[in-house]
């Protein structure tokens, strides 16, 4: 999802949340209302996504993908727009994830993150690919 993207914005985050839950059967409703409380969304959710700003509207999305439980999950530049508090918590979520060998996380960014435990990193430039 990108957050610049309208497709969403008459739909309240916690809509979002329902359809996600109604697509993957492995939804996890505790991991979304402990990132919920943790990303500051609690007072958001029932706000149309329209009235979110840019990195509200990557919380929404994180949290859904994070929720979601999908065996992969790409994520592009996942800091962007997001305030100190919720990077830790997005890095922290990432940490939980990284051992598990039954999901795939790739994150793109222009650098890797610090105090985030990767089990791969690939730097493009360094093979040679430029952006």
């Amino acid at each position: 999802m990108d957050p610049r993207d309208e497709q969403y914005d008459q739909v309240s985050a916690q809509s979002y949340f329902d359809r996600l839950q109604a697509r993957h059967t492995g939804f996890s409703r505790s991991s979304l209302q402990t990132l919920t409380q943790e990303l500051g969304l609690s007072e958001h959710v029932d706000k149309p996504l329209y009235m979110l700003s840019t990195g509200s509207k990557r919380k929404v999305w994180l949290t859904g993908a994070f929720a979601s439980q999908c065996r992969l999950i790409l994520l592009d530049e996942p800091f962007a727009a997001l305030d100190q508090r919720s990077v830790v918590c997005v890095r922290n979520w990432l940490n939980r994830v990284a051992g598990d060998t039954d999901r795939a996380w790739v994150v793109a960014d222009y650098e890797a993150p610090p105090g985030v435990a990767f089990s791969h990193r690939l730097a493009l430039d360094a093979i040679g690919i430029r952006a």
